[in-house]
């Protein structure tokens, strides 16, 4: 039996609006809803897909802030050695 959609309240965090969205894409996936049921995943997908892009360039922003605007290349070498 297919769990209940989860109401239209924002998601407690990035990590669990991810789960969510899973939760809904595998269930769509799996054909376990009925076509009325589907469309209100769908609507409540992309409310989710909304908040977690809004989120991530929310980060994006705090890390151009901290770095002041010029980001560093990731380098997996230890520096000083070898």
């Amino acid at each position: 039996m297919p769990k209940k959609l989860t109401p239209d309240a924002a998601p407690a965090s990035f990590e669990q609006a991810m789960a969510d969205l899973e939760q809904l894409v595998a269930q769509m996936e799996a054909g376990e809803l009925p076509l009325e049921a589907s469309v209100e995943a769908y609507k409540r997908g992309a409310e989710l897909v909304r908040y977690c892009n809004a989120q991530l360039e929310r980060v994006d922003q705090q890390v151009k802030l901290l770095e002041g605007d010029g980001l560093k290349p990731f380098s997996t070498a230890v520096e000083g050695g070898e």
